[in-house]
């Protein structure tokens, strides 16, 4: 079992990569455990602030959630200033009272395609939880029942659909496994391919801001 204190260290040794921040994404299948290990990794970084993006993406926008998180979230923060979003509520079907992330030595941003090709320019790494789709799909619907049945059979083929025109897998520094106590924290395919970004040493590409 890896430990998460010592990947923490890892990745605030890391270069910032959106203005002083170290952006660190988390994606992967839906119900492949994102949110807990976002949580679990932010603990271990100190209380890290976390952005979920159910709360920016909606009913009508599964994935197209990406202007609001550049305009509301990644340019104010690499400007140094604090980000302003008003998280979706998913039961009144409209966006609530707005919310304040400040920039901090690590943000982490959980969500499937969190490591999409418009995003993967802020970051200073990328996660990916190794679980399978179809397992993932069923722990995700059985998490949340049947009353989500409807929503989850739009899901599953809208999710199908990004991940085969803009993959986030091939691109990350580590895969993060479920163990039955902990994580397994491997080298993801971007550091096995010897690029030079990985979760613990090299430089990227200056976002576009």
């Amino acid at each position: 079992m890896d430990d998460l204190a010592r990947h923490a260290d890892d990745l605030t040794s890391l270069p910032p990569s959106c203005g002083p921040v170290r952006l660190v994404a988390v994606d992967g299948h839906a119900g492949s455990g994102k949110s807990t290990f976002a949580d679990r990794l932010a603990a271990a970084l100190g209380g890290a602030p976390v952005l979920h993006l159910d709360d920016l993406a909606t009913h009508e926008e599964l994935f197209g959630w990406t202007g609001r998180l550049r305009e509301q979230v990644l340019l104010p923060l690499a400007r140094g200033g604090n980000a302003r979003y008003a998280p979706y509520d998913w039961t009144e079907r409209r966006f609530g009272p707005e919310r304040t992330l400040e920039p901090a030595p690590v943000v982490l941003v959980e969500g499937v395609g969190s490591g999409r090709r418009q995003v993967r320019p802020w970051l200073a790494a990328l996660c990916w939880m190794e679980l399978d789709r179809d397992t993932s799909w069923e722990r995700g619907r059985r998490r949340d029942g049947a009353g989500l049945t409807g929503f989850w059979d739009g899901w599953t083929p809208a999710e199908a659909r990004h991940f085969a025109e803009d993959p986030s897998r091939p691109y990350a520094d580590a895969l993060v496994r479920q163990l039955p106590e902990g994580y397994a924290w491997l080298p993801g395919p971007r550091a096995t391919a010897g690029v030079n970004r990985t979760v613990t040493h090299g430089s990227q590409n200056a976002p576009p801001y």
